[in-house]
């Protein structure tokens, strides 16, 4: 009988002894040994984005079952509520086999560093699981905790920033997609000052900012400006030796560009309250702003909005840039290509031969036809495969949605996207994806990956929420205006004081410590 215990959170502090010896498996490195007896089925606690989970004889559960050559329990939790169930998972007495873990949490980071998770670094490195050695190594060392992977991670797009642009307006004042921040800069004076629409008035703005009071490292296009400067990706290396970026001259430098982007009009002017999750899209789409930084789907989106109000003419406003370079080099933003990892507790796995069963059946559930069924369904079903891409069939939509909202949510894809891609509706679409693609393709080789992505500073880890405010409340009162250089100096000094050197100390001991 297997125990499925953990020490709760509280104690893991002066209870890592303990905890590490709850079960046989030891430190994590394989000195659990063999023996213990095999499991007949694989317990997996994962969120669900759909409406409603599985039921427990789905047929793609059951599918499933058939690759892993296990049954699945699974112990699905509404998205909403994860974190705060994974806290009481990890503090109670009924341990899954396999957890998704979200973020690297205090409460994750202790746990695992106390022995409650297997230490899987030599396990993936082996090539003994084909389909779970990752096709990005920089970002499996990011979503790992100071260079020790605890997890398999779940794999996303590593490079997804771009400009998308009215295409319209580019065409109406005889414009080319800009490829660096100066072109860029006169793109968005252009569309504000020469009438892109043609209308006569005075009635348009070049770029659309949302509100973004995030921290430094969130994907806001101030953070895409700043990495196209050369800044760097939240830190830097300098000289083997990590700095903060917005202590960098060329952060400083992209601040007085976003500076003036905002001072001359070319932005709206509610940049800083606007709801960006339901009013980005309004300005692009009604004709007041042309220019959006963010994610390719935007692109995608936006597409697909103008199509709702005119299938025949949707092709003609929407254009797809990747990352420009900037005045100091070439640069591209990642995102941390990752969105958390699949980690197998020791309460529950307790020997090593159980670890062994557990990443061979994680590698059978990343095969291709595991990634089918966790990202399209059941072909002949919910879907139908035509020239190599799903397609769905529409009376099916509620099931589909299932599927992609939950089973997904248990694919690693670290080496590679296998499962069918929606077909495209028309040659635009298809064009459109395709461009996507091949500007992953292509900023991939220059993006600026976060060199301090793998450490947890402790002190950050307890302070870091209220350090990260200082800096993002600093950024958007220069760039506004509200202060002047020798007041973001200050903010600068004031995180410093307050636990940034701290934390930089400790980031540059791990940093070595690393390799």
């Amino acid at each position: 009988m297997r125990t499925r215990r953990l020490a709760p959170l509280a104690l893991l502090a002066v209870g890592s002894l303990a905890l590490a010896a709850c079960g046989s498996g030891g430190s994590g490195d394989g000195d659990g040994g063999g023996g213990g007896e095999a499991l007949d089925s694989l317990s997996i606690m994962a969120p669900y984005f759909s409406t409603t989970p599985p039921e427990d004889d789905d047929p793609v559960g059951a599918k499933l079952e058939e690759v892993a050559g296990l049954g699945l329990d699974m112990q699905w939790v509404p998205n909403a509520e994860y974190g705060d169930r994974t806290n009481v998972v990890l503090a109670g007495d009924d341990i899954p086999d396999v957890m998704v873990i979200q973020q690297k949490s205090q409460g994750f980071v202790q746990t695992a560093e106390a022995g409650g998770f297997w230490d899987l670094t030599e396990y993936l490195a082996s090539g003994d699981y084909p389909n779970l050695v990752t096709e990005n190594p920089e970002v499996q060392e990011a979503s790992s905790v100071n260079g020790t992977v605890y997890g398999v991670y779940r794999a996303r797009d590593v490079v997804r920033t771009s400009l998308t642009i009215r295409k319209d307006w580019l065409k109406n004042l005889g414009l080319e997609e800009p490829t660096n921040t100066d072109e860029l800069m006169a793109l968005a004076k252009a569309f504000t000052e020469d009438d892109p629409d043609g209308n006569g008035k005075d009635d348009t703005y070049g770029m659309i900012i949302p509100a973004w009071g995030a921290s430094i490292g969130t994907g806001s296009p101030y953070d895409a400006i700043e990495a196209w400067f050369g800044a760097g990706n939240v830190w830097k290396d300098d000289g083997g030796q990590l700095i903060p970026s917005f202590t960098t001259p060329e952060w400083k430098q992209a601040l007085d560009y976003e500076k003036q982007l905002i001072a001359n009009g070319y932005v709206n002017k509610d940049y800083a309250t606007m709801d960006g999750s339901t009013q980005w899209n309004e300005p692009f789409l009604n004709g007041k702003g042309g220019i959006i930084i963010d994610v390719q789907s935007r692109a995608t989106q936006l597409a697909g909005l103008f199509k709702d109000k005119d299938p025949k003419t949707y092709d003609q406003y929407v254009a797809l840039q990747g990352n420009i370079a900037g005045p100091n080099g070439d640069f591209a933003l990642p995102t941390p290509g990752y969105s958390g990892f699949l980690a197998v507790p020791k309460a529950s796995v307790q020997t090593e031969d159980q670890l062994k069963q557990v990443l061979t059946a994680l590698d059978k559930l990343s095969s291709k036809d595991a990634q089918i069924l966790e990202n399209n369904g059941i072909e002949g079903d919910n879907f139908t495969v035509d020239g190599g891409f799903a397609d769905f069939d529409e009376s099916k939509q509620e099931y589909t949605d299932l599927v992609s909202g939950s089973w997904a949510q248990i694919g690693t894809n670290v080496a590679g996207y296998e499962a069918y891609k929606p077909k495209p509706d028309t040659e635009y679409d298809a064009e459109l994806e395709q461009e996507r693609v091949d500007l992953q393709a292509t900023d991939l080789e220059k993006a600026v990956f976060n060199p301090g992505a793998a450490l947890v500073s402790e002190t950050y880890m307890s302070n870091g929420v209220q350090l990260d405010q200082v800096i993002a409340d600093a950024r958007i009162q220069y760039i506004s205006g509200q202060i002047d250089e020798a007041g973001l100096d200050a903010a600068i000094k004031q995180w410093g004081a307050s636990g940034g050197d701290a934390v930089t100390a400790e980031m540059n001991e791990l940093y070595g410590q690393l390799g």
